[in-house]
């Protein structure tokens, strides 16, 4: 069996032209991020962005220190502008031994509340 190393798991308009089901349903993964498992990553194609959310960076035992300052603002959260306490970069593998992809991803880290612990940008699962 020939073995992918860097597998892209991509759906197109194609792809979802001849089903009979209307779903808008989100893509929600656990990964690893660091040392810490994560549950409730949303995968969002229309994010130019991969965030972290605070409360998740707290649970992580990251220190402050580790994060690098931005002063680039966010809009789309609820139509405000967020400005993130910073980026932090980590190792994100996601998926099972054999068929998994392990990147490293910067995160911009936001101090605001959200059902998901990080979103995960389209640039990140396809470079």
């Amino acid at each position: 069996m020939t073995r992918i190393d860097n597998p892209i798991v991509e759906f197109s308009k194609e792809d979802a032209r001849r089903l009979h089901h209307s779903h808008d349903d989100a893509l929600v993964v656990s990964i690893r991020a660091g040392d810490y498992n994560m549950h409730q990553v949303l995968v969002d194609n229309r994010s130019s962005a991969d965030i972290l959310y605070y409360p998740a960076f707290q649970q992580m035992g990251i220190g402050k220190e580790r994060l690098v300052p931005t002063n680039a603002p966010l809009i789309g959260f609820g139509g405000t502008r967020v400005y993130p306490l910073g980026a932090v970069t980590l190792f994100v593998t996601v998926g099972d031994y054999p068929q998994q992809i392990t990147k490293d991803v910067a995160f911009l880290v936001v101090d605001w509340s959200f059902d998901y612990n990080a979103i995960l940008g389209r640039p990140t699962l396809n470079s």
